[in-house]
C-alpha cells in the first residue's frame, strides 16, 4: 500500500492539474490566446531556467555520465525504428508518419522534470536524460514527417537544415548547456539571484499543465482510433517493456531509472502536432495520440512507478 500511495502521490497531481486547465478552458477562465502564451512562455521561458537552476551548482565531474547519455540516445533511435517498421501494418498511407513521431516523441521536458521533481527534487538525471535524446526527438521528427509526407514524400535539404536550425535555437537545449557550463566554471551565483531563477523555474511545471489541460480535445481521439490506439499503446507500455528492462541491466536505478521511464513512457508532446500541421500532414493521428496519452500516461505511469518501486529499484 505504500508503494502505491508514493506513486499516486507522484502522478495524480499532474492529472489533476491537466483537468482544471481543461475545466477552466470549458468555463472560459482560461482562453485559448492565453494557453497559447502560457505554452510559450513554459517553453521559451520557465522550463529553460528550471533546467539551468537544476544544473548550475552541480558537481559536473562526479555527475556526468556519457554512457547514459548514450543509452537514452539509442533506447530513442531503436523506438523510432521499430515505431517506423509498425507503420507499414498501416493501410493509409498518409497517416503513417504522425503515427511514428506519436508514437516515439515524448514530451520529456515538462512531464518528465515535473515527474522526477515530485519524487527526488532536484536531479540532474533529467537534463542528461534529455540531452540524450531530445535532440533526436527532433531530427527524427522531420525525417519521418518528410520521408512520409502524404504529398510530397522525401527528405529536402531545405526541411533538414530548418530542423537543425531549430535544436540549435532551442531554448530547452540551451537551459541545459548553460547550466552545465556555469557548473563546469563554478561560477558563483549570488543567493538573491539564485532565489529569483528559482521562483521562475517552478513557475514551468503549474503553468505547463495547466497550459496542456486546457489544450484536450477529447474529440479528436476518435477520429482515427486504431491508429492511436495503436500508437498510444506503443507510447506508453510498448517501449516502457522493451527499454527499462535493458536500463536495469545496466545497473540505472532511482532518479536515472526514473528518466529513463519518463523518456519512454511518457505521453506524446503537443509539439509533434504542431510540427506535423506544419509539415503538410493531417493532424488527427497526431492531436488524438497527444490527447490519450495525456489522459492515459497519469495511470500507466503510477503503474510503472509502482512497479520498480515495489521491486526497489526507485
Amino acid at each position: 500500500m505504500d508503494n502505491l500511495l508514493f506513486s499516486l502521490n507522484a502522478t495524480l497531481p499532474i492529472f489533476f492539474l491537466m483537468m482544471i486547465g481543461y475545466i477552466f478552458k470549458r468555463i472560459g477562465w482560461i482562453k485559448p490566446e492565453f494557453a497559447s502564451g502560457m505554452n510559450t512562455f513554459v517553453f521559451k521561458i520557465a522550463l529553460p531556467v528550471n533546467l539551468f537552476y537544476q544544473l548550475y551548482d552541480v558537481d559536473v565531474y562526479s555527475a556526468w555520465d556519457g554512457g547514459y547519455v548514450l543509452y537514452c540516445f539509442v533506447a530513442t533511435l531503436v523506438s523510432v525504428i521499430i515505431a517506423f517498421l509498425i507503420s507499414f501494418l498501416l493501410k493509409d498511407k498518409s497517416i503513417r508518419g504522425e503515427f511514428v513521431q506519436g508514437a516515439y516523441r515524448s514530451s520529456a521536458s515538462l512531464l518528465g522534470m515535473t515527474y522526477i521533481e515530485n519524487i527526488y527534487g532536484e536531479s540532474s538525471m533529467g537534463p542528461l536524460m534529455m540531452l540524450g535524446a531530445v535532440p533526436l526527438y527532433n531530427v527524427m521528427a522531420v525525417v519521418v514527417l518528410s520521408v512520409m509526407n502524404p504529398e510530397n514524400p522525401g527528405l529536402d535539404r531545405k526541411s533538414l537544415k530548418k530542423s537543425i536550425i531549430g535544436i540549435a535555437k532551442n531554448p530547452i537545449i540551451w537551459g541545459i548547456i548553460i547550466g552545465f557550463l556555469w557548473a563546469l566554471l563554478k561560477i558563483p551565483l549570488p543567493k538573491m539571484c539564485a532565489t529569483t531563477v528559482n521562483y521562475i523555474g517552478r513557475l514551468a511545471s503549474p503553468m505547463g499543465l495547466l497550459a496542456l489541460g486546457a489544450s484536450l480535445e477529447f474529440k479528436e481521439i476518435g477520429k482515427k482510433i486504431k491508429p492511436v490506439l495503436l500508437a498510444s499503446f506503443l507510447k506508453l507500455i510498448g517501449f516502457t517493456a522493451l527499454c527499462v528492462p535493458f536500463a536495469v541491466a545496466l545497473g540505472y536505478r532511482q532518479d536515472k531509472l526514473l528518466a529513463v521511464l519518463i523518456m519512454t513512457g511518457s505521453a506524446s508532446t503537443v509539439a509533434g502536432f504542431v510540427m506535423a500541421k506544419n509539415m503538410g500532414h493531417e493532424g488527427t493521428v497526431s492531436s488524438g495520440t497527444v490527447m490519450l496519452t495525456t489522459v492515459l500516461s497519469s495511470f500507466t505511469l503510477t503503474f510503472w512507478i509502482w512497479l520498480f518501486r515495489t521491486l526497489g529499484m526507485l
